[in-house]
C-alpha cells in the first residue's frame, strides 16, 4: 500500500470469510467476494461494517442477483452478459 500512488484503490479478492478480516485490518478500499455463498456474504457485508466498499463476484446469475444485493454489497459483477450475446462480423471491407 505504501508504494501505491495515493489515489489508487487497493481492491482484495477474498473468497473466505477469515480473509475478509485480514482485507478489512490491512485497509483494502474494496474487498471482492469470489464465489461466497450467500449466507457468507451477508456475514462478510456485516463485518466490514462500512470500512471498505464490497463486490459480489463469480457465479453470479441472473436468477441470484436480488439475494446477492439483498446481502448488502456495494458492487455486483458478472461476465454473464457478455458471454450470452451473440457476435457480429462487422467488415468494413467494401462489397
Amino acid at each position: 500500500r505504501k508504494k501505491l500512488p495515493v489515489l489508487t484503490k487497493l481492491e482484495v479478492e477474498c473468497d473466505r470469510l477469515e480473509q475478509v478480516e485480514e482485507a478489512v485490518k490491512a485497509g483494502a478500499d474494496v474487498i471482492m467476494f469470489d464465489n461466497m455463498s450467500v449466507a457468507d456474504m451477508t456475514k462478510a457485508v456485516a463485518m466490514i461494517g462500512g470500512r471498505a466498499k464490497t463486490e459480489a463476484s463469480g457465479g453470479i446469475r441472473f436468477e441470484t442477483i436480488r439475494p446477492i444485493a439483498e446481502t448488502g454489497v456495494d458492487y455486483i459483477s458478472t461476465s454473464k452478459i457478455t458471454q450470452s450475446a451473440p457476435a457480429v462480423d462487422i467488415g468494413l471491407d467494401e462489397a
